[in-house]
């Protein structure tokens, strides 16, 4: 390995010192175009969450009307469930009608007595 002269090693040794300090120098610093305080920084982030929120909410409301829509549809489009109805319907008319004969058979015997 061949090493270079004495004033060779200088130059390089100054232009290696320059380029340090170099590394110190200021940077220019960069303004951002629009200055934004933290308060307003704030409150814009505040309002960005709130509306978030409202839009998650709508999103949430419209998500469960679809869901019981869906739920009304499957169950008048279930006969067994209709069948169910109905039976429940009859049910509740005959013993309506069983009560109501009871009552006037009773009015009808305390009357006798």
């Amino acid at each position: 390995m061949k090493l270079g002269s004495f004033s060779d090693r200088l130059t390089d040794q100054a232009e290696a010192k320059k380029a340090l300090l170099e590394k110190f120098k200021p940077k220019p610093t960069i303004r951002p175009v629009t200055f934004e305080t933290s308060e307003q920084r704030k409150a814009r982030e505040l309002e960005e969450v709130r509306a978030k929120r409202v839009a998650d909410k709508e999103e949430a409301r419209l998500r469960a009307e679809a869901e019981a829509e869906a739920q009304r549809l499957a169950l008048e489009n279930d006969e067994q469930h209709q069948l169910d109805l109905k039976r429940n319907e009859r049910k509740d008319r005959k013993a309506a009608a069983k009560a109501d004969a009871r009552a006037r058979r009773e009015a009808k015997s305390a009357a006798r007595r």
